[in-house]
């Protein structure tokens, strides 16, 4: 039953992960393109790592470090990419309704 279930939790997070991909690879412009690779990809890991602590339960302490890890990592790191690309001046996609940092930049002058 321990196996099965950390079968099901480890092809999930791969599910997770290739969706991410998926993401990356369709969405149009830079913005969206780091929210598909953040957001998919940190669940993915999260229920990779959680499959694996079923799996390997010896190595549960350090798995769920490294889950803690990426859930502060990723975000932050999707954050500080998308201010650097919003700074360098890339265009969003013409589709893009509100830009939050623009709003946020014109309210600080």
């Amino acid at each position: 039953m321990q196996s099965l279930l950390g079968a099901i939790v480890l092809t999930a997070g791969a599910v997770f992960l290739a969706l991410g991909g998926l993401g990356v690879w369709r969405m149009p412009d830079t913005w969206t393109r780091i929210q598909a690779g953040t957001k998919a990809t940190t669940l993915g890991m999260i229920l990779s790592m959680a499959g694996a602590a079923i799996l390997m339960p010896g190595w549960t302490i350090k798995l769920v470090l490294i889950a803690l890890f990426l859930m502060f990592t990723n975000p932050l790191s999707s954050q500080v990419l998308a201010r650097a690309a919003h700074r360098a001046g890339v265009k969003p996609d013409p589709r893009t309704r509100f830009d939050a940092l623009a709003a946020d930049e014109e309210a600080k002058r």
